[in-house]
């Protein structure tokens, strides 16, 4: 059976395509599951649960008669409980970005980095904090200078040398992550510098393990805490390295072609053994690292723009930076180290029969993948494209070929945008509502699932129209790819 290649999309040919029967069955048997709902709250449950340990081991050993007691006791009380609390967050930091399966599933990346900053942010205040309050409390306690407390508690205590030097690193992980500081950089630079994080918080924490109260009353406390530190490490190294060597090395991915989709967007295509095993549903993301190359160790996240098949693999790329301007570059040959695949915007968070698609820009292309895997009968799935003009509509042709072929819809928005508001609109349909113009494209838009990919600004304003327009906010599905 004939299926899209590099060398038919390379010479602009009309693309064949597989029979609906086929795409059906494919999507039947492929792997994008359903998430239970009740994962989520398995997962908050067990972190919520987690801190109320961490906090009975500060009460189990008599904390709350310090606070009574006097003031530098007080604070050097308060002092370890920050502590606690702090290292634990960190531990919940880790967990949270070492891509595992059930928490990926469960909440989606951009879900995840978002509550990522927000722990690490928190977990960082509480270590300062923390640091003030000991050595404070410890200066009144034996009657000493703060200066001189603090060069002797990191001096004298074991670990404490590991852990200022942990807690330098978490700071500057931290003023990077500023969003003015992220601004100023590549995605690609900025997540490699992030990766200190783990050097850091591997510094910062085995003080605590060796000469914390609270980790050493009692033998089952020791264990709790030893726990948490082995399924951080294992974690990291069975899901953050050992699952993708183990991918990069099964499927040995090459690039095979780069092709000009537009004057600003390419299509890299790849080869590789057993691609039909590659767990990937259409819409979700992998990391790539392309080898034998200048900054192969910078990862790039990037959507498929096609399911997998016949041994071939795409993705696409809009030229916004030096990072992704070099893949433009890469030569056949060029050997692909892969991470993933992440992301919950997939047919497998689907719970209708009709679906919409709202691809805006470069977010076009999980949802063309998607338009493509997912099991439809006619009329079932619209698509609706906005673009600034004609010359971005991205795999057009490709478009109007799989709605012909599977009995979809695909609505073109091009042009520039409605001035004076935020809208999902083209400045030509201005003078419409926002939900308003939905319904006109899409009658009973109220009962259909509705998939959003593009700019955040633009998600936004059509997450609010089909909100406005009456979709639930649970058949509502989005994944911000911003960082």
């Amino acid at each position: 059976m004939s299926t899209t290649t590099p060398e038919s999309a390379a010479a602009g040919a009309r693309v064949p395509l597989p029979s609906r029967r086929t795409v059906a069955a494919a999507r039947r048997s492929g792997p994008a599951r359903r998430s239970p709902s009740w994962w989520r709250d398995a997962v908050g449950a067990a972190t919520w649960a987690g801190l109320v340990v961490v906090v009975s081991l500060w009460l189990a050993d008599a904390q709350v008669q310090e606070l009574s007691r006097d003031s530098t006791a007080a604070l050097a009380s308060l002092g370890r409980l920050t502590g606690l609390v702090s290292a634990y967050l960190l531990l919940v930091q880790v967990l949270l970005m070492a891509r595992i399966p059930m928490v990926e599933r469960a909440y989606g990346q951009d879900v995840l980095a978002r509550r990522h900053r927000l722990i690490g942010f928190t977990s960082l205040n509480l270590l300062v904090v923390h640091v003030v309050l000991i050595t404070v409390g410890y200066t009144g306690i034996d009657s000493a200078n703060v200066v001189i407390e603090f060069v002797d508690l990191v001096l004298d205590y074991p670990a404490m040398l590991l852990a200022l030097a942990g807690t330098a690193l978490l700071l500057m992980i931290a003023v990077t992550s500023l969003r003015r500081a992220r601004a100023r950089r590549r995605y690609e630079s900025w997540h490699l510098l992030h990766l200190y994080a783990y050097l850091g918080a591997g510094l910062a924490l085995p003080h605590q393990l060796w000469t914390g109260e609270e980790f050493l009353l009692h033998p089952w406390a020791t264990v709790y805490w030893w726990t948490l530190w082995a399924a951080a490490v294992a974690s990291v190294l069975v899901w953050r390295v050992g699952l993708p060597l183990y991918r990069t090395l099964r499927h040995r991915l090459r690039v095979v072609a780069v092709v000009q989709e537009s004057p600003d967007v390419v299509s890299i295509w790849m080869r590789g053994r057993r691609l039909e095993r590659l767990p990937v549903a259409a819409g979700q993301f992998f990391t790539w690292r392309f080898l034998g190359r200048t900054g192969w160790t910078r990862g790039h996240p990037f959507s498929l723009s096609a399911p997998p098949r016949d041994g071939h693999v795409r993705i696409t790329v809009k030229d916004l930076g030096e990072g992704s301007r070099s893949l433009t570059r890469l030569r056949p040959g060029t050997r692909v180290m892969i991470e993933g695949p992440y992301g919950r915007l997939h047919g497998g968070t689907r719970t209708a029969r009709k679906v919409t698609l709202l691809a805006g820009g470069i977010g076009v292309t999980p949802l063309r993948a998607m338009l493509e895997e997912m099991p439809q009968r006619p009329g079932d799935v619209t698509f609706v494209y906005r673009a600034r003009d004609e010359a971005d509509l991205v795999f057009r042709a490709e478009l109007e070929q799989l709605a012909e072929h599977l009995g979809a819809r695909v609505f073109f928005a091009t042009g520039p945008r409605v001035p004076g508001r935020d809208s999902w609109l083209p400045a030509s349909a201005g003078h419409l509502d926002d939900a308003r113009a939905l319904q006109q494209l899409v009658p009973d838009i109220a009962r259909n699932d509705v998939y959003i990919c593009g700019a955040d600004g633009w998600m936004a304003a059509a997450h609010r129209a089909a909100r406005a327009a009456g979709v639930p906010e649970r058949h509502i599905h989005e994944e911000r790819f911003t960082w």
